[in-house]
C-alpha cells in the first residue's frame, strides 16, 4: 500500500468515526482547502525576509499543522472524488515541465505564457 493510501485511510476512518462524510461535499472541501492553504500564508504576512527567516525557525511546529491541515483536504477530496493524487501530479509535472522548458525558464519567475 503506498504511503498515500494509507494517509487516506487514516482521514476516511477519522471522518467516519464522526459521521462527517454528510458535510464533505466537493464545495465544502473546497472551501475547507482554501481557507487552510490561507492559515499557511497568515504565517507570513507582513513579514520582510529576515523576519520570515526568524519566525521559520521558531514556528515549524505550527505551520507544519497548517500544511498537514492542507494535505488533509487534498486527500480527502482525492479519495471523495476518485482522482489518483499521485498520477495527476505526476502528469501535471510532464505538462509543467513542457510549459517551463528549463532553457528558457531558468532564474525567471514569469507565468509560461510570457515564453511563448
Amino acid at each position: 500500500m503506498s504511503d498515500i493510501k494509507a494517509l487516506q485511510e487514516k482521514i476516511i476512518k477519522f471522518r467516519d468515526q464522526r459521521d462527517w462524510k454528510k458535510f464533505h461535499n466537493p464545495k465544502d472541501s473546497s472551501i475547507a482547502l482554501s481557507l487552510e492553504a490561507a492559515e499557511v500564508l497568515e504565517h507570513f504576512r507582513w513579514q520582510n525576509k529576515e523576519e520570515m527567516e526568524e519566525y521559520i525557525k521558531t514556528h515549524k511546529k505550527e505551520i507544519g499543522d497548517e500544511l498537514s491541515d492542507v494535505l488533509f483536504w487534498v486527500l480527502l477530496m482525492s479519495h471523495d472524488l476518485k482522482i489518483d493524487v499521485i498520477k495527476a501530479f505526476n502528469k501535471k509535472m510532464k505538462e509543467n515541465k513542457m510549459k517551463y522548458p528549463v532553457k528558457k525558464v531558468k532564474g525567471r519567475h514569469n507565468k509560461y505564457t510570457d515564453y511563448e
